[in-house]
């Protein structure tokens, strides 16, 4: 039987930490208590290792207050915790291209129902990249949020967060970085890069479970926010309002614990490697998978040619192979590459690189375990197919 190597750590990171699923294990067999829902030393525990998990996010991005690290399902939901918290009626808002649907959807439905007014900055085509002087010249009095994507779930394209965050600083206009592609792969300094809110999943390269996930408020711009939901939270539950202090105005309801506490284990693997550690690593299998894809006649590599400005995704077309899909079950099937087709929900990033007409593209991501040598066979696999081309997939795309 064929090995199989996981190519979609976009989607989902895999495999996860052996300490992960321990840390759950030992929540589900040894503790299952509610965090603190509870005076009996289970729940105190519980809520400890909760603890722990914003510490350990803190000090991996670099923030000032592990209080301020409010856990959430996703990145999807983060972000929507972000967008309709700082935006009213009539606000302006400036994102780009490029960015997923978990910006672009809730933009929308703002624009729609209370008249949200957005400027969408294209991208350079060939790389993905936004410039900075085009977001610096979109502001207008009424602009109360920029909203960036930080790496590319499509083209893997890396953005300069940090100087649109110093633009975004210079007018006071809060600056939110969805990270669900750079967080856990690419070292991240809130405080230094200017990122008021940071918005990531845990599943991805937090190497934790899924249902999981964070934003991260930089001390003073909760003023700016409203709560998008309310409930329980274990805390002064003699007011019928949500509390005023962080994390609880932001965390309504029971947390999911045994995620969190697997997130938390995952954390705790790339701080004792460390991030810039891995990046390397990261970098290294980039080159060799850029290099490598140039050298293939017939294939079409998306978003920047070399590691400057990029992750370790890659969106590709194979000449002669109409369908991406028909790209990704051929790898699967001849040579066990766990690739993801389609667009990504990322319409906007497809229009801007020319493939959403096409159906968009097939796309390998890396993740920390993955070795040169799974490069090297997903690389002959793809020289495989690319050789064979349109004698096994019929007429070559226009």
């Amino acid at each position: 039987m064929t090995p199989r190597i996981y190519l979609d750590n976009s989607a989902t990171s895999f495999p996860k930490p052996a300490s992960v699923l321990q840390a759950m294990t030992r929540f589900a067999t040894e503790l299952g208590a509610s965090p603190g829902r509870g005076a009996y030393a289970e729940s105190r525990e519980a809520g400890a290792l909760l603890d722990e998990c914003r510490k350990r996010i803190n000090r991996l991005i670099h923030g000032e207050d592990p209080r301020h690290v409010i856990f959430t399902l996703n990145a999807s939901d983060a972000l929507n915790l972000a967008i309709r918290g700082v935006l009213r009626p009539g606000d302006h808002v400036i994102t780009t291209w490029m960015e997923h649907n978990s910006v672009l959807r809730p933009l929308n439905r703002l624009a729609e129902v209370h008249g949200i007014e957005q400027t969408r900055i294209e991208c350079d085509p060939s790389t993905g990249l936004v410039d900075p002087d085009d977001i610096a010249r979109a502001i207008r009095p009424s602009t109360r949020l920029i909203a960036l994507v930080h790496g590319s779930n499509v083209t893997g394209t890396l953005q300069p967060i940090t100087d649109v965050g110093r633009i975004a600083r210079e007018h006071d206009i809060t600056f939110v970085v969805d990270a669900a592609q750079s967080i856990g792969h690419v070292p991240i300094d809130v405080q230094s890069s200017a990122v008021d809110l940071l918005a990531f999943p845990g599943h991805k390269g937090l190497l934790g479970p899924l249902g999981t996930g964070a934003l991260y408020i930089r001390p003073g711009i909760e003023a700016r926010m409203q709560t998008i939901r309310e409930g329980g939270t274990g805390s002064v539950s003699d007011l019928d309002v949500q509390p005023g202090f962080l994390p609880d105005r932001f965390e309504p309801g029971s947390h999911n614990a045994i995620g969190l506490i697997g997130l938390s284990a995952g954390v705790a693997w790339l701080l004792e490697r460390g991030v810039e550690s891995l990046w390397q690593h990261e970098r290294e299998l980039t080159e060799l998978m850029t290099s490598g894809l140039r050298e293939l006649p017939g294939v079409t590599l998306y978003g920047p040619r070399g590691c400057e400005h990029r992750t370790g995704v890659f969106s590709i077309r194979i000449e002669g192979i109409r369908e991406p899909q028909a790209l990704s079950d051929r790898l699967e099937a001849e040579f066990g590459l766990l690739t993801r087709s389609g667009l990504h929900c990322a319409p906007l990033a497809h229009r801007t690189i020319g493939t959403a007409a096409l159906g968009g593209t097939t796309r390998l991501s890396f993740g920390p375990f993955l070795t040169r040598a799974d490069v090297e066979r997903a690389l002959q696999g793809l020289a495989a197919v690319a050789k064979s081309g349109s004698r096994s997939h019929g007429p070559y795309v226009s």
